[in-house]
């Protein structure tokens, strides 16, 4: 079985893995992926404490990454191939999902792409609570796109933790009755969106749970399966 929810900010938004874990409905066999914001190796002094609420889980845990995150961390581990594609491998049940790369989870086919931008940057330090790797870069997506592309560009789900720009115009996605502002990573994915054939595209960031229509969902406390 594979899950799906939204950011978790380390143990901040944990609750809804609490609520997973004592469903008992998950195995050694079985998947949660968190779509951004995942942000188990955030503080690096913390790191330990806060990867055991995940360590301990029954399940293996999977997240693209989002805005809110480590880089120096994350990337300081070494690139493994996991499934068909790059990752991260954290712990032996935490695995990053890097960006561009196309996963083969229980026979479906899933397009990872994190990252995002941080509208609260001003207030943060780089390198301390924030990085600019947060953006993908043109090689990632150049990566994105060849590797799609031996895929003939069609996937079973797109994961992402941003969303493309014109999504944004749904007005369930405005923050306190604001537009959300278009930036660079939404400009980004609108070159998957324009070229990707895929069954739903799921995403966080916006910590909405909502279902934009029959091919799109942003995702924060709800819980979907990948079927």
């Amino acid at each position: 079985m594979i899950l799906i929810t939204g950011d978790t900010h380390g143990t901040i938004d944990y609750n809804k893995i609490n609520i997973i874990n004592n469903a008992n409905i998950l195995s050694k066999d079985d998947y949660l992926i968190i779509a951004g914001d995942f942000g188990g190796l955030f503080f690096e002094k913390e790191l330990e404490k806060q990867l055991s609420y995940y360590t301990k889980l029954p399940f293996m845990v999977l997240f693209v990454d989002g805005n809110h995150e480590n880089f120096d961390l994350i990337n300081s581990y070494p690139v493994s191939i996991w499934n068909g594609g790059k990752v991260h491998i954290i712990k032996d049940n935490i695995i990053h999902l890097m960006r561009g790369q196309i996963f083969t989870i229980e026979g479906k086919t899933i397009f990872t792409f994190g990252g995002g931008t941080s509208i609260d940057k001003m207030f943060r330090k780089e390198h301390v609570s924030w990085w600019k790797e947060e953006i993908p870069s043109e090689e990632e997506v150049e990566e994105g796109i060849n590797n799609l592309k031996k895929y003939n560009n069609k996937v079973d789900y797109v994961i992402t933790h941003s969303i493309d720009s014109n999504t944004l115009n749904d007005p369930r996605l405005f923050f306190e009755g604001r537009k959300c502002e278009v930036f660079e990573d939404n400009l980004i994915l609108d070159k998957f969106e324009n070229i990707i054939e895929y069954k739903h595209w799921y995403f966080g960031h916006y910590h909405k749970d909502v279902k934009i229509n029959d091919k799109k969902t942003a995702l924060y406390n709800t819980i979907y399966e990948l079927i």
